[in-house]
């Protein structure tokens, strides 16, 4: 069988050498971005998923050879099918990422990756050590079956992963427009990482953006809204391990004390949901939010309204003036 070598293995030099990088350049002007605390779990955390990729990475391959002992068709090391297996991988990655948001059992082992306030190249690295315990690998291993070499599929997956470092920044503003609309950028990816309610859940993608254009979960990223980074709930902890597990302890906690009937639903709900309706989705927060700014709009209209019609029974000389201002 073709083997290539792992090009993440030989990424991990450049992406620590490139966090120091970008430590210099914000050192004066934007110290903040970085913590050091921060810094030292995200590397930490990055570490130990390598270990962990490591000590999983015998039955990942033993699947995906039993997955392409039983494929459909022979597809060969031609160009399109290079082309084709990335497109279709990256295509998965939306999948996996959508659903790693959205059902609560995927999401206890990605929240890992969003659980720093601060977004960086360093965020970059903050990865799962549960991605096996969650099987999160089904989502990018079936085109296996299609006939796609294991090799190809492994070596893709892996540049996918690679391109993904370099959005976790904030020292790139916007990239070219026509750049914009088609790849997945530090600008659209700030805007998943943020927690402002207006961008929740929104721009899954891995390289192409034209997924979340596609399915409507794509949001621009505003000028005038400060982004704030983390968890709805921030954890408050640099306690490492609280870190990787506190969501896993949350569903077990939660499979313990609720009735029969509301079990499963901690499994595969959403984030945040509860049968007594005490905790909030994100999709409750976000119409909430927008109810919210309905009604200060309207509220503003109105106010606005009744200032021009007060100002129209004034006579028209400098009293209306200060009479409008006196008035608003």
């Amino acid at each position: 069988m073709t083997k290539f070598p792992n090009p993440v293995d030989y990424a991990v030099p450049a992406f620590v050498a490139l966090v120091f990088i970008e430590m210099l350049v914000v050192r004066r002007a934007f110290r903040e971005r970085y913590e050091a605390r921060d810094t030292l779990t995200s590397l930490a955390m990055g570490l130990g998923s390598t270990i962990a990729g490591g000590l999983t990475a015998g039955l990942i391959l033993l699947m995906s050879g039993w997955l392409n002992a039983h494929r459909i068709a022979d597809i060969p090391y031609v160009w399109w099918a290079w082309i084709a297996c990335f497109v279709l991988d990256d295509f998965n990655y939306y999948i996996f990422h959508r659903s790693a948001h959205r059902i609560r059992w995927f999401w206890a082992s990605h929240v890992n990756h969003h659980s720093s306030q601060h977004y960086n190249l360093s965020t970059a690295l903050r990865q799962t050590w549960t991605g096996f315990i969650a099987v999160s690998f089904v989502f990018r291993l079936w085109p296996l079956l299609l006939g796609f070499p294991v090799p190809m599929l492994l070596l893709c997956g892996g540049i996918n992963l690679i391109y993904q470092f370099w959005i976790h920044t904030e020292v790139i503003g916007r990239c070219p427009r026509w750049f914009e609309a088609v790849m997945n950028t530090p600008s659209h990816h700030r805007v998943h990482h943020a927690v402002n309610p207006r961008y929740l859940d929104k721009n899954y993608a891995g390289v192409f953006m034209v997924w979340d254009k596609f399915f409507g979960s794509f949001a621009s990223e505003r000028d005038d809204e400060q982004i704030r980074y983390g968890l709805v709930k921030q954890l408050g902890s640099w306690n490492l391990l609280w870190n990787v597990f506190h969501e896993w302890a949350g569903i077990l906690r939660d499979l313990w004390t609720a009735p029969w009937r509301a079990k499963l639903m901690y499994l595969v709900g959403p984030p945040g949901w509860s049968h007594d309706g005490s905790r909030e989705t994100s999709d409750m927060i976000l119409r909430r939010w927008e109810e919210r700014e309905t009604w200060r709009t309207a509220k503003n209209m109105t106010s606005s309204s009744s200032v021009e019609d007060r100002a129209e029974v004034l006579p028209p000389d400098g009293s209306a003036k200060a009479a409008n201002t006196a008035s608003a």
